[in-house]
């Protein structure tokens, strides 16, 4: 458990950081203790995912990207049939890499019809760093377009200068402003593109504090708003009543050594509603978010199935 112990720290840390690379980690940990495992029988191999489960679930409140990879795993032990310990390692290893197969092709399918939103010329502006909206226009430049970017820093932990670096790197011009600087930019922007850390089952996305100031700006200056995500970042549990948790992380992250007595907030994430969104790049297309439960049981059943059986009935 050492190692499934170290990776949830290093998430919690944001030493691992951006969903697709949690998802990513927590895979092959677990993928990782089961090769390694010295357990018996089929109960105490399930027992042992279902103890991950909650240990890497705990490392981050506002993750259902790696909570359905995590999922799936679970899901594909539990209805095999297997009772041989050896045959449950391979189940967990081939899923494993089912599961990240669906993370590349999806990754190359939103890079494909995002870059088609890429015009000559065209201004960008994006908060935070999102590893699928900088392959995305990674792949618009791949084409020959010629455009440029805005990132704000994204305070308190300054993820866009992430994005900024990876964007030089690529041969993309790129601006940095300051997250309170959008307003100020905005009528400059021909379109506003952001990731998501979570969807909601009515079509509101959880992304980086200060995503859905940005939506209400770009709203306010008629400027279309879109949001770069796999579907896989819907969260099964709002659908059933449950609310995507919120996380506030450490003042200090905010100010190191504030006056005694004063009160910071650090909440990480906010939601953006859905009425702000122009459309949602995905595996699936461009979609309006109204319709995101249908395109997500049409592609993903099982994401609703898992969560049902282990949570609700």
């Amino acid at each position: 458990m050492y190692k499934i112990v170290e990776v949830a720290n290093k998430i919690k840390r944001l030493e691992i950081q951006g969903a697709r690379n949690i998802a990513i980690a927590a895979i092959k940990v677990l993928n990782e203790w089961a090769e390694e495992t010295k357990v018996k029988t089929r109960e105490e191999f399930i027992g042992e995912l279902l103890k991950i489960k909650e240990i890497l679930f705990a490392s981050r409140e506002t993750e259902p990207f790696m909570r359905n990879a995590v999922r799936w795993i679970i899901h594909k032990v539990k209805s095999s049939g297997e009772d041989k310990v050896e045959e449950l390692v391979k189940i967990v290893s081939m899923s494993s890499k089912q599961f990240l197969d669906m993370l590349s092709k999806s990754k190359e399918i939103i890079a494909e019809i995002g870059s088609r939103r890429v015009r000559d010329g065209s201004v960008i502006l994006t908060h935070c760093h999102s590893s699928t909206v900088t392959y995305m226009l990674r792949k618009a430049k791949e084409k020959g377009k010629k455009f440029e970017v805005i990132c704000t820093e994204t305070r308190p932990r300054f993820q866009g200068r992430i994005t900024a670096r990876e964007l030089l790197e690529a041969g993309i011009k790129t601006t940095l402003i300051v997250d309170s600087a959008v307003r100020f930019f905005m009528n400059d922007v021909d379109f506003v593109i952001v990731g998501a850390d979570a969807i909601t089952s009515e079509g509101n996305i959880i992304n980086k504090i200060g995503t859905s100031m940005i939506a209400l700006v770009a709203a306010e200056a008629r400027t279309p708003f879109y949001v770069v995500t796999e579907l896989l970042k819907f969260s099964p549990l709002t659908m059933y009543g449950d609310y995507e948790k919120i996380e506030e992380r450490d003042p200090s992250e905010v100010w190191e050594n504030p006056p005694e007595g004063l009160i910071i907030r650090n909440p990480a994430f906010d939601v953006t509603r859905r009425d702000f969104i122009h459309g949602i790049i995905c595996e699936e297309g461009i979609i309006s978010p109204h319709s995101i439960i249908e395109v997500v049981k049409r592609r993903y059943p099982w994401v609703f199935m898992e969560y049902q059986a282990s949570n609700i009935i």
